[in-house]
């Protein structure tokens, strides 16, 4: 259940919510991360929930279920949701068309919910502007393979939540060791395991300094 929050709720106060689900595989292990805020920018909730085996999209819907179930369980009547896919924004805003028959299900739930605000918009970001929110995805997943997370910088009520239906920028490779002796430049080539989302490569398995140059295949 979501932590106790400080204020009440009122039906004029807008709320601004940043949700972002991932996958590793697509489909593979699944998560999704939100943070929720009023106008000034005070964190009310966080969300976070791993998924099982789904895709990247099916994970974004997921996030976007849950943000509006905890806003009209909260009592609020206003959102504003900012989110790093445009399929699934444009999607709300009526733009595309919903043809996945995984996908249809978890749209029309999000439109009846939608229709209980009083008022709703959608906006779509870049990645750099969902990083909250992508790192909770990220722990969500970590927690679901058996990982342990690390903990998000901000502050702030967080809360573990089931949309229904069920279905920093990601932490990425660890930085090099400070303190540990500089790399030999004749050093012998070094494998690491990872996947690329929007241009960027996160390591599954293995990690490597910075400053090194990679060699990306695909498999």
């Amino acid at each position: 259940m979501p932590d106790e929050i400080a204020t009440a709720p009122h039906s004029q106060t807008l709320i601004i919510a940043h949700c972002d689900g991932g996958s590793r595989g697509n489909p593979g292990p699944a998560g999704f991360g939100a943070v929720l805020e009023d106008a000034s920018g005070r964190v009310l909730a966080r969300l976070s929930e791993y998924l099982g085996k789904r895709t990247n999209n099916y994970a974004e819907y997921s996030a976007l279920l849950a943000v509006l179930a905890w806003t009209l369980d909260q009592g609020y009547r206003r959102l504003r949701v900012v989110a790093d896919s445009e399929l699934m924004v444009r999607q709300m805003q009526g733009r595309y068309k919903v043809n996945s028959p995984d996908l249809r299900p978890l749209w029309e739930e999000a439109q009846r919910r939608v229709r209980r605000l009083d008022h709703f918009e959608m906006q779509h970001t870049l990645r750099g502007g969902n990083k909250l929110a992508d790192q909770l995805a990220n722990e969500a997943m970590d927690r679901g393979m058996g990982r342990s997370p690390q903990p998000t910088a901000d502050a702030g009520p967080k809360s573990a939540v089931k949309p229904v239906p069920k279905n920093p920028v990601p932490t990425g490779p660890k930085s090099a060791d400070r303190s540990a002796p500089a790399a030999s430049t004749a050093a012998s080539p070094q494998t690491a395991i990872g996947f690329v989302k929007n241009g960027v490569v996160h390591f599954v398995e293995g990690s490597l300094p910075d400053g090194v140059f990679v060699r990306i295949s695909r498999q």
